[in-house]
């Protein structure tokens, strides 16, 4: 239960920072950089009494429908929840404080700080295992009638998008439109790595066995031994590999401080640990 609340919680704050990306800085500048809310964009030029947060709110629960019929049943509560929530929020954003026009004048700038937070949102909510949909149901639905891959058929419906953005507002606005599709997938990868990164220690000591015992007892970390033998000296030693995160690793490296100044330690980043004491495979 601690759990889900906390996954939910962590949801709220990303389409929460979506929602401002979005509605504070991509509307005002007609950025449509893909997906729903950039469909939305698009049409609010058209129909500009219906507000973007309305338009995305409707589309979704439409999207939703067909891919239940189309698709199947195979998207989760959290998926509904920041896809339906996301519309919500920049409807709420437009009530309580509207913006009808630019923060700054310029473009690029919109675009930047747009995508930046709305990307460091999107990260977030991806890695609670939950997906802000649109787009990820279009791209379903492409992939279901003409076979494209699921990749390929994202890209080709935030193209679309963009396309129609520069039909809309000219190509300068297409265009940017265009290159920030292109910088939200590199901000959502690199939020999800920032995330999830691990240190991966490995560790030869004298010391092996108080280290090992702090590791399993004080940290609450598994251990992996490997018998080694130093090539120079032909002394046999335990190395210990542990996976340990980056502020158990502070505390580690102090503890070794103490107890082995002539300990050896390597440490890597690694950037996803499934099983036990970490993310659950699913």
């Amino acid at each position: 239960m601690k759990k889900a609340v906390k996954e939910y919680v962590l949801i709220t704050l990303g389409i929460f920072l979506v929602a401002v990306g979005i509605y504070y800085f991509l509307v005002p500048s007609d950025l449509a950089a893909g997906g729903v809310s950039g469909l939305a964009i698009v049409i609010n030029k058209f129909f500009p009494a219906i507000p973007v947060g309305l338009l995305m709110l409707g589309m979704n629960i439409v999207l939703f429908i067909i891919a239940f019929i189309v698709i199947g049943s195979n998207f989760g509560a959290k998926t509904i929840y920041s896809s339906l929530g996301l519309s919500a929020m920049i409807w709420c954003l437009e009530r309580i404080y509207p913006i009808s026009q630019p923060i700054v004048d310029d473009l690029l700038l919109q675009l930047l700080f747009g995508i930046l937070i709305s990307g460091i949102g999107m990260g977030i909510v991806f890695n609670q295992n939950a997906s802000t949909g649109g787009t990820d149901i279009i791209a379903k639905i492409i992939n279901k009638f003409f076979h494209i891959d699921i990749g390929k058929s994202l890209l080709l419906s935030d193209f679309l998008i963009t396309l129609a953005a520069g039909l809309t507002f000219g190509p300068k606005i297409g265009m940017y439109a265009l290159l920030g599709v292109v910088i939200n997938g590199l901000v959502i990868d690199n939020v999800i790595q920032g995330l999830n990164v691990c240190k991966q220690v490995t560790i030869i000591s004298e010391k092996s066995e108080e280290i090992k015992k702090y590791i399993i007892e004080e940290l609450g970390r598994g251990v992996t031994i490997y018998d080694g033998r130093g090539a120079y000296t032909g002394e046999k030693k335990e190395v210990l590999m542990t996976i340990i995160s980056r502020k158990e690793f502070i505390r580690l490296r102090e503890y070794i401080k103490e107890l082995d100044k002539r300990a050896f330690i390597s440490v890597s980043n690694v950037h996803e640990v499934l099983g036990e004491g970490f993310t659950e495979i699913e």
